[in-house]
């Protein structure tokens, strides 16, 4: 669903409304076609930061880059992306690169600048995304600018992001941030591809990511450089959204982007639909799951209504999770409601598949709990 706005989408960044923000900055406009970082347009980029900062607004970067840098000087075909293994070698001499950059232009505008490489694991696991949160949370409060970039040079197709559009969104969340800005080679979602589409339109803002608005997005980029593109975006939207945060994507193809973008508007607004914080944030933004619920129309309302799931509303179970494991629970047609910890082991778990609560002693051997999935451990996406 989309409607008019009656401020612009930059006003919901605005220092005042948002304390703590994640920016994060793509291949395609941190890196020219020749692998050269494009110096005079990320320190426009610093420019905007340092203003922002100290206005007393906190910032975390989420920098894309590496690859594309490391590729350049490993002389690699392909921007570095041929292979897996020309992906992680590329970001290792990359990241060194990319770091210096960060560190020399954020130094000179009197800012210090940190480094932190992440991997799947370190946001999915809750003891590592609690670490995380707390290693922001100290550079921030110390006066750093935490710079984040998912670490290639470990990570494989199974451990990975992808792409730094929903590491940002999940960034956000471990950073206790309110709003993530994503700098892109386009000015926002339209209603279709406006490269081939004339008729597209702009949309400035998306109350919710309905199918329809989902199926406006395509997967490539405009440089072939990275590895997000809108549906990336979009997804990273679903996640900032689920846990409570405003997120936009703006043209980050002119001059001082930030400031462009506030003072001339333009941009796509996503708002969030519910406000989740700490444990259902962190399973609202969970990629990875141990299994999953499928569940009747009933317990799906009753979800909705903010009930707890239980056994008898389910259908089907799958997966070899165990009690405290992160499932995934999908309604009857299989669309993903939500996620929560499952209260039970799969094998328990399938034997009380809809039967109601009365019924499960017998088959369990043992009284059962109050529910397969407790609402305090459940969040709908």
């Amino acid at each position: 669903m989309v409607a008019a706005l009656t401020e612009t989408p930059a006003a919901a960044f605005d220092p005042a409304r948002c304390p703590r923000l994640v920016v994060k900055i793509g291949s395609s406009l941190l890196v020219d076609g020749a692998g050269q970082v494009r110096e005079h347009w990320l320190a426009g980029v610093v420019a905007d930061l340092a203003a922002r900062r100290h206005a007393g607004q906190q910032i975390v970067i989420v920098s894309s880059g590496a690859i594309a840098l490391g590729a350049r000087r490993l002389g690699l075909d392909k921007g570095g992306r041929a292979s897996l293994e020309d992906a992680q070698a590329a970001a290792a001499v990359g990241q060194v690169a990319l770091a210096g950059v960060w560190q020399q232009l954020l130094g000179a505008a009197g800012l210090t600048a940190a480094q932190v490489l992440l991997t799947l694991g370190d946001l999915e696991d809750r003891r590592r995304y609690l670490n995380v949160a707390a290693t922001i949370a100290r550079l921030l409060d110390l006066g750093a600018v935490p710079v984040l970039n998912e670490n290639d040079t470990v990570a494989t197709a199974e451990i990975r992001y992808g792409d730094n559009d929903r590491l940002a969104a999940r960034a956000a969340q471990a950073a206790g941030a309110t709003g993530v800005i994503l700098l892109s080679d386009v000015d926002g979602l339209y209603t279709a591809n406006p490269a081939s589409d004339p008729t597209a339109q702009r949309l400035p803002v998306v109350r919710a990511l309905t199918p329809e608005v989902m199926a406006m997005a395509t997967g490539e980029t405009r440089s072939g450089m990275g590895s997000g593109g809108m549906a990336a975006k979009l997804l990273a939207a679903r996640m900032a959204g689920a846990a409570g945060i405003t997120l936009a994507i703006c043209d980050g193809r002119v001059d001082r982007p930030l400031q462009h973008f506030a003072q001339s508007g333009g941009g796509t607004l996503f708002l969030p639909p519910r406000n989740a914080r700490g444990r259902k944030a962190w399973l609202a933004g969970r990629i990875t799951v141990a299994g999953t619920l499928q569940v009747d129309a009933g317990a799906a309302a009753a979800l909705k209504r903010g009930a707890s799931l239980l056994a008898a509303g389910v259908t089907g179970v799958d997966g070899k999770f165990r009690r405290g494991d992160v499932v995934a629970i999908l309604g009857p047609a299989g669309e993903l409601l939500g996620r929560g910890l499952a209260a039970y082991d799969a094998a328990d778990a399938m034997a009380i598949r809809g039967r109601r609560n009365d019924d499960q002693a017998g088959v369990l051997g043992y009284a059962p709990r109050a529910a397969l999935v407790h609402a305090d451990h459940l969040v709908l996406i």
